[in-house]
């Protein structure tokens, strides 16, 4: 209340942290152009781990939120980039007559209509995971999703014969770049003298669909269904006592969180250019299950930060390691490669001696992390 009497809507807490959004959201639109001063690989590597942070998100949902374990969710980040592969290339016009027949001009889905696909595809494809592991946990839920995992793995691995719908192992190849109102992301864009490439204006398309998951993720965090969510995670059995279908919403909890992943896919298809079934190997499940576990489950800026930091420094250090062996030792004792692998594996047993939550923990009731 103001001395007046009458209620103030700008507190000081609010003032900080508009000035923090504001702070942020400044750094992270010049962030590209300082990057691309060493090279656009650096940009690069940013608009990767934006897809990361996306995929991150969407495991938390299921991990951090609802407490269901989910070591097969590159199968969601799968799907949705052979989706968008599918529809924004030639493949299928050429190994089908009667699509080639229908679409002359061939499959050059919009952008407008594959995300939304993508999200949807991959949601049905979340509940269909969801149905055959409602009753369990721990272990066997973990090994039941990793199968699954691998499962749609190995099928776009082999469904190049007999109808070839992935072309299998060798991928698919010459896929559709982004194009928004007419403008492709694929070639350099020029703005009042300023010139864009192509890597940075992906990074701002996946920036942009990067902040909308985030949002999405702290809504659903304080809605009705995020706190059913909490309490299935915290005691299944009490919140089934208190009227929760738990059924519907684990399934929900899959199908959300997978579609996160579809979305990502997506976009990784799109930047790529190619897709091929190597891309989704189970190693790829357990990063994304790491990022969320080192940032901090059920936080969203925890989880946020252990993305960044889980793709962004070990793809650093593919760059960095050798130049910076040779500059101290004058010989690289170790490959980057290997540098990399270690110090993630390093970085896994430290937290989990020394901050076993995260680096930013959810908080419980009560005030304690």
């Amino acid at each position: 209340m103001t001395p007046q009497g009458k209620l103030s809507l700008t507190t000081p807490d609010s003032r900080q942290a508009l000035f923090a959004t504001v702070l942020i959201g400044l750094a992270l639109v010049l962030l590209p152009f300082v990057a691309s001063e060493f090279g656009n690989a650096w940009v690069r590597i940013l608009a990767f781990a934006l897809l990361y942070v996306m995929l991150a998100l969407g495991l938390n949902i299921v991990v951090g939120y609802a407490g269901l374990l989910d070591l097969g969710y590159v199968a969601f980040y799968a799907v949705g980039a052979y989706l968008y592969a599918l529809l924004a290339s030639p493949h299928l016009a050429e190994n089908f007559e009667w699509i080639a027949q229908t679409f002359p001009d061939g499959l050059h889905s919009s952008i407008w209509f594959v995300i939304p696909l993508s999200a949807l595809v991959a949601a049905g494809f979340g509940v269909l995971l969801g149905f055959p592991v409602l009753r369990l946990r721990g272990d066997y839920l973990a090994i039941v999703t990793l199968g699954f995992g691998e499962i749609i793995r190995i099928f776009m691995n082999n469904l190049n014969a007999p109808v070839n719908i992935t072309n299998g192992p060798q991928g698919i190849t010459n896929i559709d770049p982004i194009s928004i109102a007419g403008v492709s992301l694929a070639k350099p864009l020029e703005i009042g003298g300023l010139t864009l490439p192509s890597v940075q204006l992906y990074y701002y398309l996946f920036l942009a669909l990067t902040l909308l998951v985030v949002i999405i993720s702290v809504r659903l965090q304080s809605s009705r269904v995020g706190r059913a969510w909490m309490a299935i995670r915290e005691d299944e059995v009490a919140a089934k006592a208190m009227g929760i279908n738990t059924r519907n919403i684990k399934l929900l909890a899959f199908a959300m969180g997978a579609s996160f992943g579809g979305v990502s896919g997506a976009m990784f298809s799109a930047f790529q250019g190619f897709v091929s079934p190597e891309s989704f190997v189970l190693m790829e499940s357990i990063v994304i299950v790491a990022m969320v576990v080192l940032g901090g489950m059920g936080n969203v800026k925890g989880v946020v930060l252990g993305a960044v930091l889980l793709y962004a420094i070990p793809e650093a250090l593919r760059h960095l390691a050798k130049p910076i062996q040779l500059q101290l030792f004058g010989h690289e004792y170790i490959a980057p490669e290997a540098l990399r692998m270690l110090l993630f594996g390093l970085s896994m047993v430290l937290i989990m001696l020394y901050r076993p939550h995260g680096l930013i923990p959810r908080h419980h009731a009560g005030g304690r992390a």
